[in-house]
């Protein structure tokens, strides 16, 4: 049975997601190969709104689409109100999301490339324990909805990620990143060297007073400052009434170095595609320009919640329904080099990575996180590694005055 004309039949608005995604794991642990797996997923989501009510099931097993239209069916008698319509058929952008190279990348490539970073690291030092995991998919989603929209993607998303740890007595050092692409980038090590550099200047223990001082972030260790801000950011927390930022748009809020947008669109990205998951064009969003908000991403549900359109920000599973989410945040470059911004501090610090996140009063821009990697700058160059520090402070007074961005 087609499930769509199913449905059709007995609600008036229904919208079908079939997904499939096959995913291959190689994992290292404490630098020696741990294991390989393949797994795969499929399956299909239903949505529908019936008698303006709306609901939701999902299932993997494909030999029986009964059960889950009556399942959809009978959850909309309990369901949230649905104050909107499902996509029109709209065009989108063509955004690269799919590369062969990455697809058909054997579990005996993923094993070489976990050796080549392994080869980059232990040589700098052979006592450190890493972590590898790397991870490449197939995803194929297809959405169609009863007003005639019928949209597919394809992604090869590869992640290689990193954590290393070194224990010296009461000195424990962690450092992580990863990498993340969905097409074949010939320098898919620059990250390992990255940390390779941090990993050399960990070396050097330094101390620092307690107080209020400059502090720089790394593209990371920004997040700290992101966090809080995504939150306020997010449609869904707009129409809930607990963003702080909520009826601020078109003021200046922060500094106006500061610009934010959030770009679905950008090939090779993890979060990118010509759609949402809800069907709707993907595009370009402008969040912050020269420090005045300018707007916040939602989904159908939320947009239609706030009176606005949908920015083309559903995110969902196979089996939860879609949310209001980012797809890929870029702070806008800056005009000041980082060598130049490092050597125009007198004393403070390099923030490059967290740990844990979301302590503090996030809602109000509140933040107070303990950090897993940070370096002390003096007189203008990197000193040494400072441990057992935490940072803390608002977004709201801090992004008002922003020394430079690089």
């Amino acid at each position: 049975m087609d499930i769509l004309t199913t449905l059709k039949k007995q609600a008036e608005q229904v919208e079908v997601l079939s997904m499939q995604n096959e995913k291959t794991t190689v994992e290292y642990e404490a630098n020696q190969l741990k294991t390989c797996t393949v797994a795969e997923t499929k399956g299909t989501a239903v949505r529908v709104i019936r008698k303006g009510q709306l609901g939701f099931s999902a299932s993997t097993d494909a030999t029986n689409m009964e059960k889950l239209a009556t399942n959809a069916l009978e959850s909309a008698a309990y369901g949230d109100p649905a104050p909107f319509s499902f996509a029109d058929p709209k065009p989108a952008a063509i955004v690269k999301t799919y590369d062969k190279a990455v697809a058909e990348l054997p579990i005996s490539r993923l094993v070489e490339i976990g050796k080549e970073i392994l080869d980059l690291i232990l040589p700098v030092d052979p006592v450190v324990r890493c972590n590898l995991q790397l991870e490449r998919s197939l995803v194929s989603a297809n959405i169609r909805n009863q007003k005639g929209l019928d949209v597919s993607y394809q992604t090869s998303p590869l992640s290689l990620g990193i954590e290393i740890d070194r224990i010296e007595g009461d000195d424990v050092l962690i450092l992580f990143d990863q990498f993340g692409t969905t097409v074949w980038e010939k320098d898919y090590l620059v990250f390992v060297r990255r940390l390779v550099e941090q990993l050399k200047l960990a070396r050097n223990l330094t101390t620092i007073k307690p107080g209020k001082m400059p502090v720089l972030f790394s593209p990371v260790g920004s997040l700290a400052l992101f966090f809080p801000l995504s939150q306020a950011l997010n449609g869904k927390e707009v129409y809930k009434g607990t963003s702080p930022i909520r009826e601020k748009v078109g003021e200046k809020l922060f500094d106006e170095k500061i610009n934010v947008v959030d770009d679905g669109t950008i090939d090779g990205r993890f979060a990118s595609a010509s759609y949402d998951d809800e069907g709707v064009p993907h595009r370009r969003n402008v969040l912050i320009e020269d420090g005045v908000l300018k707007g916040f991403v939602y989904d159908l549900k939320t947009a239609a919640q706030s009176g606005v359109e949908s920015t083309g920000n559903a995110s969902r599973g196979l089996f939860f329904p879609p949310d209001p989410s980012f797809t890929n945040v870029v702070i806008q470059p800056g005009q000041t080099p980082l060598k130049d911004i490092i050597a125009g501090i007198d004393e403070g610090i390099l923030v490059e990575s967290l740990l844990g996140l979301g302590q503090g009063n996030i809602i109000s821009g509140a933040f107070s996180n303990p950090l897993a990697l940070a370096f002390k700058i003096e007189k203008g160059e990197i000193v040494g590694r400072v441990k057992d520090l935490s940072i803390a402070g608002n977004i709201y007074d801090l992004l008002k005055d922003v020394a430079a961005v690089s």
